[in-house]
């Protein structure tokens, strides 16, 4: 179960492949924390500016925060770019992330990039003086329930979330950047699941973490099982038009020697773990995928002009991790659903929790 009681997929039975971590969680990694600032307030009819409000930011750290401006070997993947995800020509160009990573809703995006920057420059002063930040800032839309256009992510919420963010257990479902999405006609948002995975002696955890708001309800799959074909009911309740945006985001950590063009292999693996579930890629959705390691920091944070060696495992060997990642992604999608519940929003708009049931009885056929 999550720290607040919720239930997550192999609570009710649900035998993903593969050994996770201790915590089944992104934060298995050594040194990564989540936090979260959540907002829920009001009900009824949209009254822009006012609400209802189902929304939040998600902060995930690469590091702890006395090292938070030490660089992580990094890569991304678009499997389909109708959504956003800052910092990633940057990426491109060197492959080293540093700062939170903070991840909202659509509109929010660029709000929580800048006060990613005020953070760090207020708490890394020197570091900051007469240097740059491109932190990363992620979004998935969540206007059939939120008033999303009413702009109520603040700088201090972002504060909020990179502040509390923990290691150890994290809550999942309706928290953070995940609190007002869907999946496949459910409740979906933030989830989480974590491998542990050998090589030449040495083990290792491969942990995904996803903003989860993709999906048609007829494309549900659940370990190769189609049970969204079955799950007529409950239906959600649609008093203004629901527009098929869908998107999902995810972040897959690694404690493994790679290097950053290793890692944006790895990161192109999380949309194997999407379609596993049922997602098609769709024309509308921003699915984009970002891959870190914490290895390798003395050398990254080495900054004495020299020549530098990075430890890496070579690509050739790399097939156990595309696994971890993809067994990883498929699980975190349904942890995002199944420790849920439904939800009311903007409009009377309902989106219904998936039902426990169905998954139990998935079990015994």
């Amino acid at each position: 179960m999550t720290p607040s009681g919720k239930m997550r997929a192999a609570g009710l039975g649900l035998q993903f492949p593969g050994i996770p971590g201790q915590h089944n969680s992104i934060t298995d990694v050594t040194g990564v924390s989540v936090g979260y600032a959540t907002l829920i307030k009001g009900q009824g009819a949209l009254k822009v500016g006012k609400g209802p409000v189902r929304t939040g930011v998600t902060a995930i750290l690469p590091r702890p925060k006395s090292e938070a401006c030490t660089p992580v070997f990094a890569g991304c993947f678009s499997f389909n770019g109708n959504g956003e995800l800052t910092s990633s020509h940057y990426l491109e160009e060197v492959g080293l992330l540093t700062l939170p990573i903070t991840i909202t809703n659509t509109h929010a995006c660029g709000l929580t990039r800048d006060a990613t920057l005020r953070w760090a420059s207020q708490n890394y002063p020197a570091e900051f003086l007469d240097d740059f930040g491109l932190p990363v800032a992620a979004e998935t839309y969540d206007g059939f329930l939120n008033d999303i256009n009413g702009f109520h992510v603040t700088n201090e919420h972002v504060f909020e979330a990179i502040e509390s963010a923990t290691s150890g257990p994290i809550e999942e479902g309706s928290v953070g950047g995940g609190t007002g999405m869907k999946s496949f006609g459910f409740k979906a948002g933030s989830g989480t699941a974590s491998r542990r995975v050998e090589y030449a002696g040495q083990d290792y955890i491969v942990g995904t973490f996803v903003q989860s708001n993709f999906g048609k309800r007829d494309d549900l799959t659940i370990l190769g099982h189609p049970i969204g074909k079955v799950l007529s009911e409950p239906e959600m309740i649609e008093n203004t038009v629901n527009t098929e945006l869908s998107s999902i985001i995810g972040i897959i950590a690694t404690d493994a020697p790679l290097l950053p063009h290793q890692l944006k292999r790895l990161a192109r693996r999380a949309a194997l773990g999407m379609g596993k579930t049922g997602g098609i890629g769709a024309h509308g959705s921003g699915d984009i995928f970002l891959a870190f390691s914490t290895a390798n920091g003395d050398v990254l944070g080495d900054t004495k002009p020299a020549v530098q060696k990075a430890a890496f495992i070579p690509d050739a060997d790399l097939d156990f991790l595309f696994e971890a990642v993809i067994r990883s992604t498929e699980e975190a999608i349904i942890n995002s659903m199944v420790a849920n519940e439904g939800m009311e929003g903007r409009d009377g708009n309902f989106v219904p929790a998936l039902p426990h049931s169905a998954l139990k009885n998935l079990m015994k056929t």
